[in-house]
């Protein structure tokens, strides 16, 4: 069963009018600091958000659509051409990741099969028959660290051939994104009571990446199918632009699943486990899956009908804090009780871990 409900719209544009000049939470108007706790709250009750940032939510559209546009058309080449961006050696952290190969962790986690059976039936997920029958491509956004000790996780990107215009439409969207998702990170410090660049500055160089997903529904659009499988992301917080195509489905806190309507216009935010790690579980990591749902097979409908494509992107971009950075719970949340959950941890060595946990042979897993 699935429960459509609307989350929350909040309009980012009274904070970016005042956020170059905020030096501390005394300053605020009771305005702003109301629609800070609205992130703070969102992100803690129901590991999502939607959110307006008129610096790339316009009302045509724009790079969204040009975005969306270009990976419709590469997702349609044949296989033999994709394959050519695939980088395996480098556990598909750049360049495109064939179908079957991501691995929902809800297939390789005891501990999750166990809490999952203990679910009421309705908010139960769909359980995949196997790997993920969906593509990806991995495109890192934003300066790379000069020094690291984690090459892999900052790659130099991968550029198909025959699309000029590739870098310059990847990194137009995934830098907007990244602009909204830092302007929520700094609302949501100050919402937790913390300094407004507690979570910014971890996020400066960080691997970002821009990773839409393209999952074919002339071939695969049959109610019920899994696309990504019931998981939770590795990163700090992930952001989507709105899909042509419906069929997300997340699970708040208290535990309830929701199929997750996003309005033109808006952008979708979720907890992933690096945010888990500095709030000590104040906010955890919120569980979603992508199933074809009567939604998808109503938009399905329309896109023939229209003779669009029937690829379903996501405009999913990962925000990841930086590789070289330490994984701990920050300010007030060091005096949690459960902050001994969260030992310690530098944010390179959590990711290689997280992606060994479900790689189970060489094959990266789910983000």
């Amino acid at each position: 069963m699935q429960v459509e409900m609307e989350l929350p719209v909040i309009d980012l544009a009274p904070y970016l009018e005042i956020s170059a000049k905020i030096s501390g939470e005394k300053e605020l108007d009771p305005h702003i600091k109301r629609l800070c706790s609205e992130v703070s709250g969102g992100l803690k009750e129901a590991g999502a958000l939607l959110v307006k940032d008129p610096r790339c939510c316009d009302k045509s559209g724009g790079d969204d659509d040009r975005f969306i546009d270009m990976m419709e058309s590469y997702f349609e080449r044949p296989v033999e051409f994709k394959r050519l961006q695939e980088r395996p050696h480098l556990r598909y952290q750049v360049g495109v990741t064939p179908q079957g190969v991501e691995t929902p962790r809800i297939l390789v986690d005891e501990e999750m099969q166990e809490k999952l059976r203990a679910m009421p039936k309705k908010h139960q997920p769909s359980i995949p028959a196997g790997p993920d029958p969906k593509w990806r491509y991995m495109w890192r956004v934003g300066p790379r660290p000069s020094n690291t000790r984690f090459q892999e996780l900052n790659s130099e990107p991968v550029i198909p051939e025959e699309y000029p215009e590739w870098k310059d439409t990847m990194d137009s969207w995934g830098n907007k994104m990244i602009s909204a998702i830092e302007v929520v990170a700094e609302m949501a410090a100050i919402g937790f009571g913390l300094p407004k660049d507690a979570f910014t500055s971890l996020l400066k160089q960080g691997p970002h990446l821009l990773a839409p997903t393209g999952s074919d529904l002339h071939r695969y659009g049959q109610k019920g199918t899994v696309f990504a499988g019931y998981h939770y992301d590795i990163n700090f917080l992930t952001i989507h632009g709105r899909s042509r195509f419906p069929g997300l489905n997340i699970w708040l806190r208290n535990g309830q699943k929701i199929e997750v309507k996003v309005p033109a216009g808006c952008l979708l935010i979720q907890t992933g486990k690096q945010i888990e790690w500095l709030t000590a579980g104040e906010c955890m990591a919120g569980m979603h899956e992508v199933v074809v749902s009567n939604r998808t097979s109503d938009a399905i409908k329309a896109a023939l009908q229209e003779n669009r494509s029937l690829w379903r992107v996501s405009s999913t971009l990962f925000a990841n804090i930086a590789s070289d950075a330490v994984l701990k719970p920050l300010g007030h949340f060091a005096e949690s009780p459960l902050a001994s959950n969260y030992p310690p941890t530098c944010a390179g060595e959590f990711v290689e871990q997280e992606l060994a946990d479900i790689n189970l042979k060489g094959n990266k897993g789910e983000h």
